[in-house]
Order: C-alpha cells, then sequence, then structure tokens
C-alpha cells in the first residue's frame, strides 16, 4: 500500500527543456476495483533541439481508501492505494490510451519508482 498525494491540477511545472501539467485526476472502473489515474501533457519549448509535446497518464494504483487525510502544509488529498500488478500494466495502458488519447502510461511501482508502458 502506499500512501499517495493527489497532485495540484492545471499547475504548470517548468522543467530544463519546458514544461508539464497534470489536468484531471480520473478513475477508471477494472473488475471489482477502481483505478486512480491522472492525465497531463508535456511541451518541450525551452529545448535547443526544437519543440514538442506529449499527452500522458500517471496511475498510482487501485483505489483502497479515498482521501483519507490532507497533506498538512499544502492541504492536498491522501489516498491509499495498491500498486497495480505489472502484468496488467499491459491491458490497462491501452484502455487509457483508447480513452483519453494519450501517448504514455506511467504507472507508479510499490517502491515509488515509475515504469512507463507504451
Amino acid at each position: 500500500m502506499i500512501e499517495f498525494i493527489h497532485p495540484v491540477l492545471d499547475e504548470e511545472i517548468n522543467a530544463i527543456g519546458g514544461h508539464y501539467v497534470i489536468t484531471k485526476e480520473k478513475t477508471l472502473k477494472y473488475g471489482d476495483k477502481k483505478i486512480l489515474y491522472f492525465i497531463g501533457y508535456g511541451v518541450v519549448d525551452t529545448s535547443c533541439c526544437g519543440s514538442s509535446g506529449c499527452g500522458y497518464a500517471i496511475v498510482p494504483g487501485f483505489i483502497i481508501k479515498w482521501h483519507i487525510k490532507l497533506t498538512p502544509d499544502t492541504k492536498q488529498h491522501v489516498s491509499l492505494v495498491e500498486p497495480i500488478d505489472e502484468n496488467l500494466h499491459p491491458e490497462i495502458s491501452r484502455i487509457i490510451r483508447s480513452k483519453d488519447g494519450v501517448l504514455q502510461v506511467h504507472f507508479i511501482l510499490p517502491t515509488g519508482d515509475r515504469k512507463i508502458s507504451y
């Protein structure tokens, strides 16, 4: 189980080559469970190599407990999630890509790292 802090929506995060924004918080029914995921986009617009962008999804996991608390400093919601077994990543990626038109789906692993599924 992971205590996942919900990101602030529509906040532009600047990086060395551009910026990214998480625009939507969504859920997806999968069997008898619900998956928490976020939709966003990244734009490379300050790179010397040209500009580009893409839409993506971030998938923290199956919702175990919704909005269990708020962070003390920023008052962001925290939910308890269960990371999704890697064997399910291809199917869930296909569903999210089809439903939301994104190019990349990033799964948060139990270690807190991310795995990209195309």
